[in-house]
């Protein structure tokens, strides 16, 4: 076995069992290391560490089906005010967010606990409409208010084969590892440059923390 396809069996079953993922995208794109989770499993430890350790925003990316069941919308299509007119991203043609929210259970949303408890939830939603219970807008809205502090991502209706953010390369190893279609994603961060967390730094706190590294182009090339 090689040590790609080693590395990238070891994240699988890391992601498999509900354990954080690092997951660098790419130089040439983002050029930035995520903490990734399935997000089913997701504590409010879990939830400390990404504030902590990584300190990017902490979203939950869904899949297209799932976004388009419950009515999520694209965020820039929704904002009425000149700023959200052209997003020129130098990175991408589009933005992935759609609405921030907050589970209806919680109370200002923010805390570890809060935050966990609407991850979470996003996941069962996100599993519950993969089973085909019949969800839409209303329902969605039972369960959530907006805005919130989780922001929502929506995955490509393509996958990979459409776009290579890290919703993508998340979702892509919560369908390789029969997750339901629902993952955390937070950007790394350095503290001291405070610009994107170096791959070498990246892959050197997976190692001290027992983390698996994968290089987003690994992903690509067995995942897509």
């Amino acid at each position: 076995m090689s040590r790609q396809a080693g590395r990238l069996d070891r994240a699988l079953a890391a992601f498999r069992a509900g354990e954080p993922v690092l997951v660098h995208d790419f130089d040439d794109r983002e050029g930035e290391t995520d903490l990734v989770y399935p997000a089913a499993g997701v504590a409010p430890a879990d939830v400390a560490r990404m504030r902590n350790d990584a300190g990017g925003l902490i979203c939950v990316a869904v899949s297209d089906p799932v976004a388009d069941a419950a009515g999520l919308p694209f965020l820039e299509a929704e904002i009425d005010h000149p700023a959200a007119a052209s997003h020129d991203l130098a990175y991408d043609d589009r933005s992935s967010f759609s609405l921030p929210v907050n589970h209806r259970d919680t109370f200002t949303g923010i805390t570890d606990d809060d935050r966990a408890l609407t991850i979470t939830e996003l996941s069962s939603m996100a599993s519950a409409v993969e089973a085909g219970v019949d969800y839409g807008p209303e329902a969605f809205a039972a369960e959530f208010r907006a805005p919130g502090h989780v922001h929502v991502l929506r995955g490509a209706p393509d996958g990979l084969s459409d776009r290579r953010g890290h919703t993508e390369l998340g979702l892509a190893m919560a369908a390789e590892t029969n997750q339901p279609p629902a993952v955390v994603v937070c950007e790394m961060l350095d503290d001291e440059t405070g610009r994107a967390l170096s791959p070498a730094a990246a892959r050197e706190y997976a190692e001290r923390h027992g983390f698996p590294y994968v290089e987003g182009e690994e992903l690509v090339e067995a995942l897509r």
